[in-house]
């Protein structure tokens, strides 16, 4: 008989995908229906309205960047409520930001009111992908708060005024994400380096075995000159099982362009289906274009579709009005995508999987970090010229540069967060681990 799971509130927000996606996988854990703040169910009137003012502005910022004249500087107020100094030289930041204290005058107006009020009809742990949950929680001496970090740095409004009195625990998703939560002065027994969680559909049983037949298949579809599996070929058999190391060639290169949350980048997918049409006319090469929850990104990336390559059932235009839904069809697409192309948003850490990162320009502070990490750990790759990516990205394929990128990512990145996340609830602790397979 199995063990029964550690059950907890999970609680996200609706500001872009990117918390959305975090809490997503670990919805079996949670009491009931995840808990959407600022939504109609978790929310009063008064609250809701709050929400929806500090979400489509958050919208309406990012969208605008490129707007002539008024968006850099429009863009500008939302980068700097999210700014993220530099981490060096080294020092003490703990001093609460402006930050801190604004969202401390929110929540003291009403903001997580609603969360409170149904956590506090059950006394289970907390867990959330956003800082007013948590923080709102803590001020209101609430007992065991998870707060899942969802980019490799992040701005001192994620730890609460005075961090050592605080009661949150941090579920961070790198290395850089514990030096810059010690930086704000949060003490290390509580914060947890357990990786950007997953869904299990994508890692399988707790010996990923999904996902380790997955990033097999697809270091050979990386592959096609034989460049990196005379290097690496006999490193990936020991890590990922000899069976699951014989190409089974069941379908063609795939690569997914993914925008944000508010849509932004969109234009790219026209650039990157144009200078892969031919490719993608005669079969070669497969295409997902992610329009997320957006209607209107989806109308746009049909139009793209219907103008350069009609009726081409290599062209896939991913899209659900419901977010639960989107995220099915994201976890399907994922497992035969050989190539993300997308901004250095939270998808930053799905190079743990095994899938190089072709990087869009960043938009705000918070990518600029994951942009770094995604560099330090050779994971992720800037793009060039979308016009021109029938060239360079082909040029980087047939040279073996996207292999190296996909098994350097799964070797440095952390996969094993849902699972880790678990054993936080059910222990109060993880056990460090020094496998890929198990961190």
């Amino acid at each position: 008989m199995e063990a029964e799971i550690q059950k907890a509130w999970v609680a996200t927000v609706d500001m872009g995908l990117g918390h959305q996606r975090a809490t997503h996988p670990l919805r079996h854990l949670a009491e009931g229906e995840l808990i959407t703040v600022g939504g109609s169910a978790a929310s009063d009137p008064e609250e809701k309205k709050l929400w929806d003012r500090m979400r489509n502005m958050y919208e309406f910022l990012s969208r605008v960047r490129k707007t002539p004249i008024v968006g850099k500087p429009l863009f500008g107020v939302l980068d700097a409520l999210q700014s993220i100094p530099s981490f060096y030289p080294i020092r003490d930041m703990s001093a609460p930001s402006y930050q801190v204290k604004l969202l401390g005058r929110f929540i003291d107006r009403g903001l997580c009111q609603g969360m409170l009020e149904k956590i506090n009809t059950k006394p289970l742990p907390l867990i959330t992908s956003y800082l007013a949950p948590a923080i709102a929680a803590d001020k209101a001496g609430y007992g065991r708060i998870y707060c899942i970090i969802c980019d490799a740095e992040v701005s001192r409004a994620w730890v609460a005024e005075n961090p050592r009195r605080s009661r949150i625990h941090y579920l961070a998703p790198c290395g850089r994400a514990v030096m810059r939560l010690k930086s704000y002065g949060v003490p290390d027994e509580r914060i947890f380096l357990t990786g950007f969680p997953f869904p299990l559909e994508i890692l399988g049983k707790a010996n990923l075995d999904i996902l380790r037949a997955d990033a097999a298949q697809r270091l050979f579809y990386l592959d096609p000159s034989d460049r990196f599996w005379p290097l690496h070929g006999r490193n990936v058999v020991h890590f990922l099982g000899k069976g699951n190391c014989r190409f089974r060639k069941q379908r063609r290169l795939t690569v997914t362009y993914a925008v944000g949350g508010a849509g932004a980048q969109r234009e790219f997918g026209f650039s990157i289906t144009r200078s892969l049409r031919e490719k993608l006319k005669a079969g070669e090469i497969a295409l997902n274009l992610v329009a997320g929850v957006r209607e209107g990104v989806r109308d746009y990336f049909q139009q793209v579709k219907e103008e350069l390559l009609p009726g081409c059932p290599y062209v896939r235009v991913l899209y659900s009005p419901l977010k639960e839904e989107y995220f099915q069809l994201f976890s399907e697409a994922i497992r035969s995508t050989d190539i993300l192309w997308t901004k250095p948003s939270e998808l930053s850490f799905y190079c743990g999987l095994g899938i190089p990162i072709i990087m869009s320009p960043s938009i705000g502070a918070q990518e600029l970090f994951n942009r770094r990490w995604l560099l330090e750990i050779q994971a992720g790759i800037p793009q060039e010229d979308p016009d021109y990516a029938g060239e360079w990205l082909l040029d980087l394929w047939r040279e073996g540069r996207l292999a190296e990128s996909a098994w350097d990512g799964f070797l440095k990145a952390r996969k094993y967060g849902t699972y880790k996340i678990q054993e936080i609830l059910e222990t109060g602790t993880m056990a460090r681990e020094t496998s890929p397979l198990k961190r």
